[in-house]
């Protein structure tokens, strides 16, 4: 019986995740993973149509895969309207390997926002995708848990952000843990320990 409801609740617990699927290429291990490290965040296009909110999107995700992921994000920008080259060449510059793409859907409800992300790692080499998501959810704009991060962002980005910063950090969150983890060379992890991030 203690067995059926613990199977029970993790079916349930699966159901309610905000990520609706994630894959990542057969080849990572063997080709990706040691080559594509170094990466630029860019949300396109804006959520809910504003610059601000894009900015949070990439500067939290660029974060997030910092310290998370064992990434190098390096660079984060955010643009309107879609993208007109979805292999962002343009955006391959120096030493970067690959594109962090988020594409949101975001609207303000009530006191809180509802927001879908498809989010795709991009190789800069040959805009092959390494590895691809989707997720969505609503959650609350006033959130206790991440008041001091609601704060920070704020006072980085002003206060057009607030009521986007919480239920941005809990939907990108659980989608970049989906994301594999390259592996560094000591060089490369100094590299990232001098980001500061």
């Amino acid at each position: 019986m203690n067995r059926l409801a613990l199977v029970l609740g993790l079916v349930l617990l699966a159901g309610c995740s905000a990520v609706k699927h994630s894959r990542v290429r057969p080849d990572y291990e063997a080709v990706d993973k040691t080559q594509v490290k170094r990466l630029v965040v860019v949300t396109q296009p804006l959520p809910d149509g504003k610059k601000e909110v894009g900015e949070l999107w990439s500067l939290i995700a660029r974060r997030y895969v910092n310290q998370n992921r064992d990434f190098i994000a390096k660079a984060n920008v955010a643009l309107d309207g879609n993208p007109e080259d979805i292999s962002f060449k343009g955006l391959c510059v120096e030493d970067l390997e690959g594109v962090l793409w988020l594409a949101p859907d975001v609207k303000r409800t009530g006191k809180g926002v509802e927001s879908s992300v498809k989010a795709q790692l991009l190789r800069c080499r040959d805009g092959q995708e390494v590895w691809a998501a989707e997720a969505a959810g609503s959650w609350p704009s006033e959130d206790e848990r991440y008041k001091e991060l609601s704060v920070q962002y704020t006072s980085e980005l002003g206060p057009e952000v607030t009521p986007y910063v919480a239920p941005s950090f809990r939907l990108l969150s659980a989608t970049l843990n989906t994301l594999p983890r390259p592996t560094l060379n000591e060089a490369e992890v100094e590299e990232k320990i001098e980001l500061g991030e």
